[in-house]
């Protein structure tokens, strides 16, 4: 069975495989025989020309992604091929980042910093997280991993999803819920409904002060949208993901007052480079032994 696989520790992980033929493909040049491959492992960072890539894989069975999202993926699925997610894996990391940047943004972290570089002591009150309400925009795996992290810190936790189940509200209650919140996270996946979900109607919604963190996709949120209130000093930001992505010289996202920008690290952990491994061996078990696979994509995500 060939396998491409995205680094030399996922090829390491599957060795012992009977019958597993791992060549390594991280967007460069790639190996031969590409019409044999039946599983395909991408790597983090999307390859160039997904459409035609998979165009030339006929024999694929499998595409495992190492990333939740599978939208550069999922319109392009060959006939017979299964698509799985890595649900779970990046839960940690995301998490993590999404509180350590409310609190960076709310303790105004990013300007005592700057000040530091300048020698100024520049004492004054700041935000805080306790006491606050951070409604969570997409409560999945992530979101339940995020509100485990919350506890403790004297928040309350509003829980929104795509449908509502018992203590979590669907997506047509974000208007009335919106008005409430100090912190709103984003954590929902990039599909056709949620592209530009964030517009200017969306954030006329939130409160005066508070704080869009967005942990999902740049085009969850209108950029433009999202400039016009953070130059006004009404919202502030904390973005691990941006529309346009990379973000480029001189845009001005990276100069708008209020915001935090980091390039899409939030899963970029050694957490996360662990579950890979063991999410990635544990599917090609599965797939080897013809059993149900897991994170199975039927829908857009």
């Amino acid at each position: 069975m060939k396998i491409w696989v995205p680094s030399d520790a996922v090829a390491d992980v599957l060795s012992d495989l009977p019958g597993v033929q791992c060549d390594v493909y991280s967007g460069g040049r790639a190996p031969d025989g590409i019409e044999r491959v039946e599983v395909w492992i991408p790597p983090l960072v999307t390859v160039p020309d997904v459409p035609g890539t998979l165009a030339r894989m006929t024999s694929l069975r499998l595409l495992q992604t190492v990333t939740a999202g599978v939208e550069p993926y999922r319109p392009h699925m060959p006939e017979g091929a299964v698509l799985c997610n890595a649900r779970g894996v990046h839960d940690a990391g995301t998490a993590e980042w999404a509180v350590g940047a409310m609190i960076a943004v709310l303790r105004e972290f990013p300007g005592f910093v700057d000040a530091q570089r300048r020698g100024e002591w520049t004492y004054h009150h700041t935000g805080v997280l306790a006491d606050s309400t951070v409604l969570i925009v997409g409560y999945g795996s992530i979101g339940a991993a995020l509100e485990r992290r919350l506890d403790g810190f004297e928040v309350e936790v509003v829980r929104v999803a795509r449908g509502a189940r018992d203590g979590v509200h669907p997506m047509q209650a974000l208007p009335a819920l919106l008005p409430a919140a100090d912190v709103v996270v984003l954590l929902v996946p990039a599909t056709p409904a949620t592209a530009g979900m964030v517009d200017a109607a969306f954030l006329a919604r939130m409160k005066d002060g508070a704080v869009l963190v967005n942990a999902a996709r740049g085009g969850v949120v209108d950029t433009d949208a999202l400039l016009a209130e953070l130059k006004t000093g009404r919202l502030r930001a904390a973005l691990d993901v941006t529309a346009p992505e990379p973000l480029p010289e001189g845009h001005p996202l990276w100069t708008a007052p209020g915001v935090l920008i980091t390039p899409h690290v939030a899963g970029s952990t050694p957490a996360s480079d662990r579950r890979v491994l063991r999410l990635v061996r544990s599917q090609l078990l599965r797939h080897l032994a013809g059993e149900q696979l897991n994170n199975i994509i039927t829908d857009a995500y």
